[in-house]
């Protein structure tokens, strides 16, 4: 059963869709006001996270992560996926904002302890409590975010149920693999991806930061760590 995740998901939709009843009652003023405001929260959530993380494990990781990521084009990948979908749902008028928040939304959902932890409580000891605790959290950033960014941001209660759901059907599996001190890095790694997340949103940047492009981050931060800290 992957009980954690589908609880993860349903949060999501309902916060996500409760976002989407207030989007047409807010002016675009106030939107842009309230994404920049989300934007530093980002921020202050990756480098919380970023905080515990050793300096070059980070470094290198993301130094790797980048250059893979770069030549497999992950973002231009999920940008075409979610722009796919926004073209099946005939979502006109959302061009923009459709991609950029299920990006968006599914990178800050999907990357973080709390999403491995929570996963690997739920699929062992049936645990649900730390799921539980991030599903509002969730709920309430997928309200916020849906009310700026649209229906692009339910389509990462997916995402979410696919990543943290493995990681739950397999607990048994990764138990071994993913220590306390090993979630502690991947945290921090993932969290350098959330600060350029929340970069995005709050300031006008002529080049945005391809946090997608990261991801590979994760997996050289694994091989990092049992290479010289394990």
């Amino acid at each position: 059963m992957i009980t954690g995740a589908l609880i993860n998901a349903a949060a999501i939709l309902l916060g996500g869709g409760i976002g989407l009843l207030l989007k047409g009652r807010i002016s675009d003023k106030f939107s842009q006001s309230l994404m920049r405001v989300l934007g530093l929260c980002v921020c202050i959530i990756g480098i919380s996270s970023a905080i515990g993380g050793d300096i070059m494990l980070l470094v290198v990781s993301l130094a790797a992560g980048t250059f893979c990521g770069e030549l497999l084009r992950i973002e231009n990948g999920i940008n075409r996926l979610g722009l796919w979908v926004q073209a099946k749902l005939k979502q006109d008028g959302e061009g923009s904002t459709f991609a950029q928040g299920f990006v968006t939304a599914s990178l800050l959902f999907c990357v973080g302890a709390m999403a491995i932890v929570g996963s690997i409580d739920s699929g062992l000891r049936d645990d649900q409590s730390i799921i539980i605790t991030k599903s509002i959290i969730d709920a309430v950033a997928a309200m916020m975010f849906a009310s700026s960014l649209g229906f692009g941001v339910l389509f990462s209660a997916f995402a979410v149920l696919l990543y943290q759901g493995s990681i739950e059907l397999f607990a048994g599996f990764f138990q071994d693999v993913f220590t306390d001190t090993l979630i502690t890095q991947l945290s921090a790694t993932g969290g350098i991806m959330i600060l350029g997340l929340g970069a995005n949103m709050a300031f006008d940047m002529q080049t945005k930061i391809k946090s997608a492009n990261l991801l590979p981050g994760l997996v050289f931060a694994v091989i990092y760590y049992y290479i010289f800290l394990a």
